[in-house]
């Protein structure tokens, strides 16, 4: 993650049991805590929405709509926004309701983040009409959820609440 330290800028830093940076220099120690992130299993009628990533990691793989928790946000304002910013379909909290949550590694650039995805569901009553955010998003698919193949998803996380939804 740092080539140097931050604070003493020596060389002697080191990444210690993939949890904490820490420089045997100055003593400078960077708690790397997992980031939380969300994510929706959409539903109308048997099928469920995915979307297509249009960048990096898992670019072209499937996903479940979704991304970071920013700073003061709860996970329910962070995933409306989400939803909103990727697939302009307009969800309230109480829509919303918590399925799982699953460990997940996602790989950007360089670093590696370590994230805790939250996941929720929502039911919907009918299709609505999606328009994708392009940097984001390629397209969505509705895929039937007898017919979902999991290891066409792009991250773990989403794979193991698929199967956990699907059971």
């Amino acid at each position: 993650m740092f080539k140097y330290c931050p604070e003493c800028k020596h060389s002697t830093i080191s990444f210690v049991n993939n949890h904490y940076l820490s420089c045997a220099e100055c003593g400078f120690l960077y708690y790397h805590n997992a980031a939380a992130a969300v994510a929706a299993i959409i539903k109308f009628q048997d099928e469920i929405l995915f979307t297509v990533r249009a960048k990096e990691p898992g670019l072209g793989q499937l996903d479940l709509p979704g991304g970071f928790v920013d700073h003061n946000e709860s996970l329910e304002q962070a995933l409306t926004r989400e939803i909103d910013e990727e697939l302009s379909l307009p969800i309230k909290p109480h829509q919303l309701t918590y399925f799982t949550s699953e460990p997940n590694t996602y790989q950007y650039q360089s670093i590696k983040y370590n994230t805790i995805d939250t996941i929720f569901t929502i039911i919907l009553d009918t299709k609505p009409t999606i328009v994708c955010e392009p940097t984001e998003i390629k397209r969505v698919i509705w895929i039937k959820q007898s017919q979902i193949d999991i290891n066409k998803l792009a991250f773990i996380s989403a794979k193991k609440a698929i199967l956990k939804y699907c059971q």
